[in-house]
C-alpha cells in the first residue's frame, strides 16, 4: 500500500474514531442536550448556554372532588464550558506515514488522554450525588457488597433498565475474582479486553481508572443543627435543589466540610420519591461548597437536596411530632480528613454529557470538524516553516451536568486507603 500525505481531514476523522472508542462515562450518560442547542453553521464557543427542566411532581387524589395542583417547573443550566485540546507537531516526513503508523504513534495516545479527560470530569459529579452507601472493609469482593447500591436504587424507586455502574480497579477485579467459582465466559471477556464486566444484576458494570477519591474534611461528628430551621418550599428551591443551614457545636473554629460530604440529620427521613411515604432509613444529603467554620460554626451551609418536608415535591419526612430541626444531631458518613475511593452506580438520566462543534475560526485556512454519535473534535494544522514541521492542535469543547442526582448511588469502603 503506498503511503498518502495525511490532510486535517484525514487526521480528525482519526481522532473521533479513537476518541469514541475510549471514552467510558460518556457511552453511559445522557446525550439528548446537544439537539437543545440551535444549528449553527460555523459552530460554538466555550460559555453558550440552555435551559433545561427539572422533573415534576405530583400527588394522587382520593376520590371523585378534582383538587388542581399548580405546575411549577424548576430549571437548571447546561453550559458548554470545557474546552479541552492536545497539541502535537508532525514532521514533512511524518505526514508522508500510513495513518495507522501515524495514528499508533502520535493521535492515539494524545486522543486517549482526552477521552480519559472528559471520563475524569463526568465522575466529578459524584460530589453532586447525595446517596450514598457503605461498603464493608475489604472492598466490593462480593455479591452482596455489590447489591448495596442497588438495593438503594430501588428502594429510591430509581427506573429499572439504562442502570451502569462505573468502578474502580481494585473493586473491579475483587468482584471478579469473588465469582471465579461460577461460569462466567462472557463476563470474563468483557472484563479482560473491554474493561466491562458485563451485566450484574441487570446493572451494565465496567472498571475505570478515573474513579475519583473523595477527601473529606476535617468535621469530627459531634455537630447539631444550630437555628430554626422547619424546612423549604418546592417554589424557593426549585431552580437550586439546596438548602441552607446553620451547622453549630462543632470541634473547632477553622474545622471544614467539603463539596461532597455526605451527611444526615437526625429524624429527618428519606421518603419514596412516587408515595412520599417515609422510607426507614435517614435522608443523606451533600455538601454543595467547601466550608469552614468560624467560632466553631458554619452558619451558611448549603446542602442538597433541599429539605421539603410536605407537598407534592417533598424530599423528606420529619420524625412524629418534630416540625422544627434544631437541635438535631449531624452525623458525616466516613471519618474525618480521610480518603475515599467513589464508585458509582446510576441511571443513565443521572448525568449528561453534551459535546458540540468548536467554531472555524476566519484565519485559520485549514479546519476540519468531524462528529458522530455525539462526539465532536476539531483539528486545525499550522506551519513552522522555520523548522519544517507543522504544529496541530485538537480540540474538544463539551458541558457536563449533574441533572438529577435521586437517580445515582455512590459506594464506598468503611476504611479506604487510596
Amino acid at each position: 500500500m503506498s503511503n498518502t500525505t495525511l490532510t486535517a481531514d484525514i487526521i480528525a476523522a482519526e481522532a473521533l474514531m479513537i476518541l469514541e472508542d475510549n471514552c467510558v462515562m460518556g457511552g453511559l450518560v445522557h446525550r439528548g442536550y446537544e439537539e437543545e442547542f440551535a444549528k449553527k453553521v460555523n459552530g460554538y464557543t466555550v460559555g453558550e448556554t440552555i435551559s433545561i427542566r427539572r422533573p415534576n411532581d405530583f400527588t394522587v387524589r382520593d376520590g371523585a372532588v378534582a383538587d388542581i395542583q399548580d405546575v411549577v417547573e424548576g430549571k437548571t443550566t447546561f453550559t458548554v464550558d470545557k474546552q479541552k485540546g492536545v497539541d502535537f507537531k508532525f514532521s514533512s516526513q511524518d505526514l508522508t506515514l500510513q495513518i495507522d503508523k501515524l495514528s499508533e504513534r502520535v493521535i492515539k495516545p494524545a486522543v486517549v488522554q482526552l477521552a480519559h479527560q472528559i471520563d475524569r470530569d463526568l465522575m466529578s459529579l459524584y460530589k453532586y450525588v447525595n446517596n450514598h452507601v457503605t461498603i464493608p472493609s475489604g472492598g466490593i469482593d462480593s455479591f452482596a457488597d455489590f447489591a448495596l447500591a442497588p438495593t438503594r436504587m430501588d428502594t429510591c424507586a430509581v427506573p429499572q433498565g439504562d442502570r451502569s455502574a462505573v468502578l474502580s480497579p481494585a473493586d473491579t477485579w475483587k468482584m471478579l475474582g469473588s465469582q471465579t467459582a461460577l461460569y462466567i465466559q462472557d463476563a470474563a471477556r468483557g472484563a479482560y479486553r473491554e474493561g466491562s464486566l458485563g451485566k450484574i444484576a441487570g446493572i451494565d458494570t465496567y472498571m475505570s481508572q478515573n474513579v475519583p477519591v473523595h477527601l473529606t474534611g476535617s468535621r469530627t461528628g459531634t455537630d447539631a443543627i444550630a437555628a430554626s430551621f422547619t424546612g423549604d418550599t418546592w417554589a424557593a428551591t426549585k431552580d437550586t435543589n439546596y438548602s441552607t443551614i446553620n451547622i453549630g457545636s462543632m470541634s473547632g473554629s477553622t474545622v471544614t466540610l467539603k463539596a461532597g460530604d455526605t451527611l444526615t440529620i437526625a429524624d429527618v427521613y428519606d421518603v419514596d420519591p412516587v408515595s412520599k411515604q417515609a422510607l426507614p432509613h435517614l435522608k443523606m444529603f451533600t455538601v454543595v461548597n467547601n466550608e469552614t467554620a468560624s467560632g466553631s460554626a458554619i452558619a451558611s451551609c448549603e446542602i442538597s437536596p433541599a429539605i421539603i418536608p410536605s407537598g407534592a415535591q417533598a424530599t423528606v419526612a420529619f420524625a412524629s411530632g418534630v416540625t422544627d430541626i434544631n437541635t438535631k444531631v449531624v452525623t458525616y458518613q466516613g471519618a474525618a480528613s480521610t480518603q475515599y475511593t467513589q464508585n458509582l452506580f446510576f441511571h443513565k438520566n443521572a448525568f449528561g454529557l453534551v459535546m458540540v462543534p468548536m467554531v472555524a475560526p476566519p484565519g485559520a485556512p485549514d479546519v476540519s470538524r468531524k462528529s458522530h454519535k455525539g462526539y465532536s473534535v476539531r483539528v486545525i494544522p499550522y506551519y513552522d516553516g522555520t523548522n519544517d514541521v507543522s504544529n496541530w492542535r485538537l480540540d474538544v469543547l463539551y458541558g457536563i451536568k449533574c441533572i438529577d442526582p435521586r437517580l445515582a448511588v455512590r459506594a464506598s469502603l468503611a476504611a479506604d486507603v487510596a
